[in-house]
């Protein structure tokens, strides 16, 4: 019997299911799933609120603290009435011994089960403190329908953590357990009425509340209606649901701040309300803690596309096409490879590279700007050119060093399109790529110019998984120095989008931010990532199935969202201090922003330490002028004394044509004249289409005949005659606008161009049957 005694107690004594339970950071709920066994029972009390520990003592123990698992007098009262009434009207049962009652699964109450609580109930009090046991009874009560456990019901009735009961709503809840039917809306509402301010009355008696209390207490209303449980997260909860590593824990402390996430809900919703006037049904949002990594709030999918429209999806660690939104990060790689300064000009004209042709969002093309420029208005072709010469598989390498687990096939599987959308990462993956960027930022100087490893770090949830590790310092970076950050962090500010007059207007911003939009190809994916000093902000809009719309465009469906809820977060007191450490004063062309010749004008600004390999300024000559200035010559035409040498700025005639409709101020190179031209100096016709040896496919239309092709040319005098000839043979002649649109036979072709001083272009290409 001692050895029975001894091992007697149920090892768990509880191991019924839990509803799986999230929490906030500061212990809000956030969401909870059902138990597997229908019931709404939440994971083990480490504490109970004092309000509920008085009322369920007076209501049901009032000796707790004084016995030894059984009350001695309780069951010589509770023998007393039952003998009286004739029936079981009172066991009797201290509150140890109906925890006893409830481990064993609520058994009938039998003589032989009344004796087994009591051993059991005293074995309990030698094993456990009095504080324990009323944690377990707290956890498994019952309190009426499917609900289990103080916690359970103090959401299910009032909506509002245990700690927050006020002494009306503790007195209803200690009386439910002993009588949990009476919770029944509709029903039974006198005699739930009754008892809770009986109890409430021998509260004011024994003198735990005083009569104010006590009258205010009478006065509030019973619980109607079971309230739905907070579904503040619930992609996240799913997301913790459905992790096997989670083993048999069910409470989880998230890294969420419930009062942020409840704002980023409704911004959502407010926008989402607007976005499905044009049938655009998801949007989703992440919000991190730079400094930590942490996530603050986490919207899966916007609430309230409904189930066609796949609202279930959580679109946060869905691999989608990242359009224009990792450009920033090419820019970065090829400042820290010292390839580029930001006022270097780069190309934007029409552009083929390998039977690819990319286009700029707005359909229009500068001839040429500076990278940073490109950057701020995300123009596509100069982007492209940025890569070829960085490197496809560089930086398809970098992108798989910043954690983007989602391009994960080769470099040729993506191709150049890889930097505007041809491959597809996810929010979360770009959300922390750029809050891991102002973090090295953030601790370039507090580090004394060192690099802490742990910079770059996925974003977490869970209140377990915050970095605790010391700093791993290094002289050298991971992945972008702090100076390559600082300049593309700079660009980021000055985001500019096309109005529809054709102009550039800046985006403006009441707060300073870095921040870039993106949008994928045909109108599927609409992105906006921002940073500052504090917070990271990830946005995507779309349809969870992938199908395009119209209008579907990051600056226009998913930059207000970001802005809106930059407007919701704290304000940072600073921006990122200019890392000066790594920066240096260097001169630079003024006018193409290269390393300057002697004959370009010069200006000295800051520059990353290592754009020191910019290439010599291609754009300046020395031209040799008669005396008029009006031509070009050489000492074959002109007498030595009669030539004027004068530093020019040339752009390449292609780059001049479209420069100049955005630059009046630009003066082309004067010709040369007829008494010197050689026929190959400074060529004054460039081709737009064909640029190259090119194969060109030509489809079918609807009436059975072969498309046109569309041939182009840019002259430098645009108002010169150029006459066209295809293999050999004259077609027309084009004055101020030099486009033909041609049907060539199949084949291969040669075509041949001549202006009317003489100058002439040849390039051959061939016409594909299919």
């Amino acid at each position: 019997m001692l050895i029975w005694y001894i091992f007697a107690l149920p090892q768990p004594l509880f191991n019924a299911p839990l509803s799986i339970v999230l929490e906030d950071q500061n212990g809000q709920l956030l969401g909870a799933r059902i138990a597997d066994d229908g019931q709404w029972r939440f994971p083990y009390q480490d504490s109970i609120p004092k309000k509920f520990e008085q009322a369920i003592l007076a209501f049901e123990d009032k000796r707790f603290y004084k016995h030894f698992g059984v009350d001695l007098r309780g069951l010589a009262r509770a023998l007393k009435q039952n003998i009286k009434e004739g029936e079981i009207v009172s066991g009797g049962s201290t509150i140890t011994m109906q925890v006893i009652r409830m481990a064993k699964g609520n058994r009938s109450r039998t003589v032989w089960n009344k004796l087994l609580e009591i051993l059991l109930a005293t074995r309990l009090e030698l094993s456990q403190s009095k504080a324990t046991i009323l944690q377990h009874y707290a956890s498994n009560a019952p309190f009426g329908g499917n609900v289990v456990g103080l916690e359970a019901a103090t959401w299910r009735y009032f909506g509002k953590r245990p700690e927050l009961l006020s002494w009306s709503e503790a007195a209803t809840l200690a009386v439910l357990p002993n009588s949990p039917g009476l919770i029944h809306p509709g029903r039974n509402r006198a005699a739930l009425l009754a008892k809770r301010n009986r109890l409430l009355n021998r509260l004011l008696e024994n003198e735990t509340i005083d009569s104010t209390t006590y009258q205010l207490a009478l006065e509030e209303p019973l619980p109607e209606q079971p309230l739905p449980l907070p579904q503040l997260a619930p992609h996240l909860l799913d997301r913790v649901v459905l992790d096997k590593k989670r083993g048999s824990k069910a409470r989880f402390q998230s890294t969420l701040d419930a009062n942020l996430q409840n704002k980023v809900n409704r911004i959502l919703a407010r926008h989402h309300a607007q976005l499905r006037k044009n049938y655009i049904h998801n949007a989703a949002a992440i919000v991190a803690d730079v400094e930590t990594g942490a996530i603050l709030a986490y919207v899966g999918n916007v609430m309230g596309a409904g189930e066609e429209h796949g609202e279930a999806v959580d679109v946060i660690p869905a691999p989608r096409s990242t359009g224009s939104v990792i450009k920033p990060l090419l820019y970065a790689a090829m400042l820290d490879e010292g390839s580029i300064a930001p006022q270097s000009l780069v190309p934007d004209i029409p552009t083929q590279m390998r039977g690819y042709r990319p286009e700029n969002f707005s359909e229009d093309y500068d001839g040429v700007v500076t990278a940073k420029r490109a950057l701020v208005r995300s123009l596509n072709i100069p982007i492209i050119v940025l890569l070829q010469r960085y490197g496809l598989e560089k930086f398809h390498y970098q992108l798989q060093k910043l954690g983007f687990s989602t391009i994960d096939k080769p470099p040729s599987h993506y191709g150049l399109p890889l930097v505007l959308g041809g491959a597809e990462a996810t929010l979360k993956d770009v959300t922390a790529t750029y809050a891991s960027m102002a973090r090295t930022l953030l601790h370039f100087s507090d580090n004394s110019g060192q690099y802490n490893k742990q910079n770059f770090r996925p974003l977490h949830f869970l209140a377990s998984q915050n970095l605790t590790n010391k700093p791993l310092l290094n002289k050298e970076p991971t992945h972008f120095k702090a100076s390559s950050i600082w300049f593309t962090f700079d660009a980021m500010q000055e985001v500019e989008r096309p109005t529809s007059e054709g102009e550039w207007r800046q985006f403006n911003s009441s707060r300073k931010i870095a921040w870039k939009t993106g949008t994928s190809f045909g109108f599927r994916d609409a992105w906006a990532v921002g940073v500052d000093t504090r917070y990271a902000v990830g946005v995507w809009v779309g349809n969870a199935d992938g199908e395009g719309r119209a209008g579907l465009i990051g600056v226009q469906a998913a930059a207000p969202i970001l802005f809106d809820i930059f407007n919701q977060l704290p304000a940072a007191s600073h921006w990122f201090d200019p890392p000066y450490d790594e920066m240096v004063q260097q001169p630079i062309c003024k006018q193409s922003g290269y390393t300057p010749l002697p004959i370009c004008e010069q200006d000295t600004v800051w520059l990353p330490n290592t754009v020191t390999n910019l290439r010599a300024c291609p754009y300046h000559q020395r031209l040799h002028l008669d005396s008029s200035e009006k031509w070009q010559v050489n000492s074959d035409c002109e007498t030595t004394s009669n030539i004027r040498h004068k530093n020019w700025f040339v752009l390449p005639p292609l780059e001049e044509a479209y420069f100049k409709t955005k630059h009046p101020s630009y003066t082309s190179a004067p010709p040369f004249h007829p008494d010197c031209y050689d026929g190959t100096a400074n060529a004054p016709m460039q081709l737009i289409y064909p640029k190259t040896s090119t194969k060109i496919y030509v489809p079918i239309d609807l009436d059975g005949e072969r498309s046109r092709t569309i041939f182009s040319v840019a002259h430098r005098s645009p108002a010169t005659a150029i006459h066209w000839h295809l293999d050999e043979q004259y077609i027309s002649t084009t004055q101020h606008f030099h486009e033909l649109a041609l049907q060539p036979d199949i084949g291969k072709h040669l075509l041949t161009l001549v202006d009317e001083k003489g100058n002439r272009l040849e390039q051959e290409f061939e016409v594909l049957g299919k």
